[in-house]
């Protein structure tokens, strides 16, 4: 007992300084710590980091993201995300902006490299299950994207579940999708370039903002789907894979899904909230991550197929020792920085052979 106490005090302290020593040790040693403070789930090639993460997480008492006491939930997610920034990565123009849009006024965030210079322009909803995350919480994702894949970057600060519904949220994502493309010129957008991108929730929100807005002048060029939620409706055999042991598990989803859909009164088959029902004629070229240890994994797989069978140019990743949530934790583990980079340039690259 005393080996566990010594460890979790230590990792305590200071979260994220303690994390990033932890992810400096080889990974032999993340092996054994992980055995040692009793991480009993046989997931054989998730990063051992990651498991030491979960297994310290579990000791201390799992948080789930996302409970009914949302308003709590909010403060903890920023609470976590704020204890493991270290020095943001440096960007040259960081500006918080204010969108008179017609459902009502949002905060945004854009995220330029080269001020000055005409640059592509990529429209990020963030992730937290459309009931917790803002700016603040994907700010160093937003950032890394930015510097990777040399564009910029203009986070949308949407309003959140159950306060709000579905319709209301995805209507103020496509209005601020279209107030970006009537401000090309202000943004200094190269060639009208905007692309839409998202993580887990936020992915869902890009995948339907590209449905709605297919028939538009302002329709996307391109989407970047993160381990997206895309099906309310169905539970595939990630799901029950998966269901325990990481960071996102069954009792994440089904509060979800009762605070954003079965509350605001809307059919989990409905492609406003489960885009892998709508229409996908015509929709965005895509670009789509999985991770490997994810509940939502399989469907996450299944819409990049139904993309390819409707004819769209797709491009399909799976991050295969990661779990749900890794662009989050860049400031503390360097294999899911890695793959995030490495995601944003391949990103870029796939967008811009497209014609």
């Amino acid at each position: 007992m005393g080996n566990f106490f010594d460890i979790e005090q230590f990792l305590e302290k200071s979260q994220g300084s303690s994390a990033r020593t932890l992810d400096k040790a080889p990974k032999v040693i993340q092996h054994r710590l992980a055995k040692i403070l009793g991480y009993q789930h046989d997931f054989k090639t998730l990063h051992p980091f990651l498991k030491c993460l979960l297994a310290i997480q579990q000791r201390q008492g799992k948080i789930n993201l996302v409970t009914e006491d949302y308003a709590k939930s909010r403060v903890q997610f920023q609470r976590q995300m704020r204890s493991i920034v270290a020095t943001p990565t440096p960007i040259q123009l960081v500006e918080d902006l204010d969108l008179p849009l017609k459902h009502q006024t949002l905060r945004a965030r854009r995220y330029h490299p080269k001020p000055g210079k005409k640059l592509p322009l990529i429209i990020f909803y963030h992730g937290g299950g459309f009931i917790v995350g803002d700016l603040n919480t994907h700010d160093e994702a937003c950032r890394l994207l930015a510097k990777a894949a040399n564009v910029q970057v203009l986070s949308i600060d949407y309003p959140l579940a159950p306060e709000h519904s579905p319709e209301y949220i995805v209507g103020c994502c496509v209005e601020a999708l279209e107030w970006t493309y009537q401000h090309y010129k202000q943004l200094d957008i190269a060639g009208k370039k905007i692309a839409v991108a998202g993580d887990s929730a936020g992915g869902n929100l890009s995948a339907v903002v590209c449905q709605k807005t297919k028939n538009t002048i302002y329709t996307p060029s391109a989407q970047l789907l993160i381990y997206p939620a895309v099906d309310f409706k169905s539970r595939y055999a990630s799901y029950y894979k998966f269901r325990e042991g990481l960071i996102l598990n069954d009792n994440d989803i089904d509060s979800v899904t009762e605070l954003y859909v079965i509350q605001q009164n809307v059919a989990l088959d409905d492609p406003l909230v489960s885009p892998l029902y709508g229409d996908l004629n015509k929709v965005a070229p895509a670009y789509i991550v999985t991770a490997g240890y994810d509940l939502l994994h399989d469907e996450g797989e299944i819409y990049a197929q139904k993309l390819k069978q409707a004819g769209i140019a797709i491009k399909y990743q799976e991050a295969q020792d990661m779990t749900h949530g890794f662009i989050n934790f860049t400031p503390i583990h360097k294999a899911a920085k890695q793959h995030w980079i490495n995601t944003a340039r391949d990103f870029r690259k796939f967008w811009d052979k497209l014609k």
